[in-house]
């Protein structure tokens, strides 16, 4: 029985989108143990993933002290994996692999790039742009496996494996409208829209649609909520108290909405491997070849400035990078008037 380790410490829409290396490698070695080593607050996307034997949690700030990492990565030497895919390729996953002995480590490695040490027998190089509808993060993920080993079937489409007392969620069976998901903060402040044009967009799907609109954002969000909150004309359409404070909850929750307008970032990634209509709203700064997974323009959709307006910003990496500082200047061009003409269409086709 091969041992296959796969270390993807980021986030959570990282995580789910990695588990297509669960699913492409049992495809090979179908009695293999696959065991995920990931932050602690990422496991929900995973749990009840039958690719996945085990799941591995650390703390993020854990992870980052230099004698926890040598403590970890003893531990994991210990457990002789035969295989580890490393589809983060940052310090901390490089010095496990390499630490770790396995016979095939497979990593991302770019082209003209060296370092101080190799840690992978196979280097794989990054794709410098989608070739699928999947989207290159995804299509990069499952690059890890074909690239090593000959897959003549590959899985492409991530999924979120639900358990029967999940999919019999009830709380929002009362409501009698169709629910409507709305993201209205983004992960960290550079993918948040301002909350003006948050508040004018929540206006008028709640003046023009028969729905209730829940608002989803994180725990430490609340307050930021709460002003985006008051400051909506229909609040008695909004859905504001109801709030789950965990992944499985979200899930659970998400499995019962009718679709889901968001910024890009997780809970899209969750929607999608729910098969859940989305509309995904971009950060000027986030590459949306890279991150807009299956869109179709009726099923999945999004908007990005550069779409609209791409006489704005030129694409470089220094541009990007000046622009994930302070987006803001850029999203203020990103209006409600620009977003309904898209939004409004993807509405319309899938609430009667």
């Amino acid at each position: 029985m091969k041992k296959i380790l796969v270390i993807q410490n980021k986030r959570i829409g990282d995580v789910l989108i990695a588990s297509l290396i669960a699913a492409n490698i049992k495809q090979l070695f179908p009695n293999s143990r696959v065991d995920y080593f990931v932050y602690d607050y990422t496991t929900g996307v995973i749990e009840n993933n039958p690719n996945i034997d085990r799941i591995i949690p650390i703390n993020e700030k854990e992870l980052k002290k230099i004698p926890n990492l040598l403590k970890i990565a003893r531990h994991l030497r210990k457990k002789n994996y035969d295989i580890i895919f490393d589809p983060y390729s940052k310090f901390q996953s490089k010095f496990i692999s390499f630490f770790s002995k396995a016979t095939i480590r497979v990593g991302y490695q770019k082209k003209g790039k060296t370092s101080l040490f190799n840690p992978y027998t196979h280097n794989v190089h990054p794709l410098e742009k989608k070739t699928m509808p999947c989207g290159k993060s995804i299509e990069q993920r499952v690059q890890l496996v074909y690239t090593v080993f000959p897959l003549e079937t590959p899985i492409y489409t991530p999924k979120i494996y639900l358990t029967d007392t999940e999919k019999k969620y009830s709380k929002l069976n009362s409501d009698s409208k169709p629910v409507v998901m709305v993201g209205i903060l983004g992960s960290t402040p550079q993918k948040s829209m301002p909350y003006s044009y948050i508040v004018a967009l929540i206006d008028y799907v709640t003046s023009n649609f028969e729905v209730n609109i829940l608002f989803n954002y994180a725990p430490d969000q609340k307050a930021e909520a709460t002003k985006i909150y008051e400051a909506c004309k229909h609040q008695e359409a909004i859905i504001f108290d109801l709030y789950e404070s965990n992944i499985r909850g979200f899930i659970s929750l998400m499995n019962q909405c009718k679709l889901l307008i968001a910024n890009e970032g997780g809970s899209v990634h969750i929607a999608k491997a729910l098969d859940k209509p989305t509309f995904t709203i971009f950060s000027p700064y986030v590459l949306k070849s890279d991150w807009a997974s299956f869109e179709d323009g009726e099923l999945h959709t999004s908007i990005h400035l550069l779409d609209e307006k791409p006489d704005l910003f030129s694409i470089s990496r220094e541009e990007r990078r000046k622009i994930e500082k302070d987006p803001t200047v850029l999203y203020n061009q990103l209006t409600p008037k620009i977003i309904l003409n898209k939004l409004i269409p993807f509405l319309k086709h899938h609430i009667k």
